[in-house]
């Protein structure tokens, strides 16, 4: 057996074994026991660049960005960039005995197909980090990094790039807005039981650059959102799943908001976000997630539109889908894929939803 092939079994059962009483519940050590692992804390103050690296006392971590970008002739795409990093044990080592595990994804989604790829990797080795000063997260020759210059802030501009079967991209992301810290300064709630997160966005990225689909090169620009969390518990033991919203709207605002699913009515959180990077925490209750169709997608199926409501801003739209059929076939499996929306407001986004 092979070093790769050997990473890959380990992985399997790493995530197999940490999802201990619900298979559904996705990535690794979500729902898991984090006995020996950092937990957050309220009121702990985020602090950068050092924060945008890597958390290795944390059990789990990713850098995620999703981009809606379009060509010259109006044909629309969706990008996505996924580093994770999943701890056996707190701390790194410089050798093969590092804990760390690294899995990244990458897609390119079109209006009738989704190109998907996945890496796996060992920490320890080089193989795969993120670092900072200057910032950069890699896994093989994927790699997010750094062209902001200082006194800039090191996610200001970034470079992406990844490649897979019959697909690839480079992108320039450049950031028009502040970085937004979410839920109570950073500090996610996830459950009623407390669980929670450190979390914060650059959700306001322009991009230019381009993507190779099928052997053809195609210059695209667009928006792109960069999500950042880290933690060692983030699910209640009687949570599958969730179905996390991303939305850009025409006048420049955003909407972040995420359904975890439970035995009871779920848990919701969201945040508003004005054109000039202000943020609203939006209290339970106050958004209203509802999926108005389904599709048969990889064999299950799964609510691919959705009535998004916010009654306290009047906002009232319904989501599509570009593809249905938006599936990650990767090691743990899920849906991930570029929506718009309609109604009282239009815009863009992205929807990603796990456990089904």
């Amino acid at each position: 057996m092979n070093a790769k092939i050997m990473l890959g079994a380990l992985v399997a059962l790493v995530m197999t074994a940490s999802a201990g009483h619900s298979q559904s519940q996705g990535f690794a050590g979500l729902g898991s026991d984090a006995t020996g692992f950092a937990i957050p804390e309220r009121g702990h103050p985020l602090s950068f660049p050092s924060d945008h690296g890597a958390h290795p006392d944390y059990r789990i971590e990713w850098w995620y960005v999703t981009a809606n970008l379009h060509s010259a002739d109006g044909k629309r795409y969706g990008v996505q960039w996924t580093l994770f990093r999943s701890a056996l044990a707190p701390g790194t080592a410089q050798s093969f005995a590092d804990p760390q595990i690294w899995i990244g994804h990458a897609a390119i989604t079109t209006d009738n197909h989704q190109y998907v790829a996945e890496r796996l990797a060992r920490g320890g080795v080089g193989q795969a980090n993120a670092t900072t000063q200057p910032f950069e997260a890699w896994i093989d020759d994927w790699t997010m990094k750094s062209v902001a210059r200082p006194p800039a802030d090191e996610l200001n501009e970034l470079l992406l790039t990844a490649n897979g079967q019959d697909f690839g991209y480079s992108l320039n992301l450049k950031s028009t807005g502040p970085l937004v810290l979410q839920g109570d300064r950073g500090f996610s709630v996830k459950s009623a039981d407390g669980q929670a997160s450190y979390y914060y966005s650059q959700p306001f990225y322009q991009v230019d650059g381009v993507i190779t689909v099928s052997g053809a090169d195609v210059a695209v620009s667009g928006q792109a959102w960069l999500d950042r969390e880290w933690s060692s518990q983030p699910l209640a033991a009687n949570q599958t799943g969730w179905d996390w919203f991303s939305l850009h709207f025409d006048t420049g605002e955003k909407l972040m908001a995420f359904r975890l699913r439970d035995d009871k009515e779920g848990f919701i959180s969201a945040n508003w976000i004005s054109a000039d990077g202000k943020t609203t925490p939006l209290s339970k209750g106050a958004v209203h997630l509802v999926s108005v169709r389904q599709a048969r997608v990889n064999g299950r199926d799964m609510p691919v539109a959705w009535r998004i409501q916010v009654p306290g801003r009047s906002l009232e739209i319904t989501t599509r889908p570009l593809f249905d059929q938006s599936w990650m076939s990767t090691s743990t499996p899920y849906w991930e894929g570029p929506i718009s929306f309609q109604g009282s407001a239009s815009g863009v986004g992205y929807l990603e939803m796990t456990g089904y």
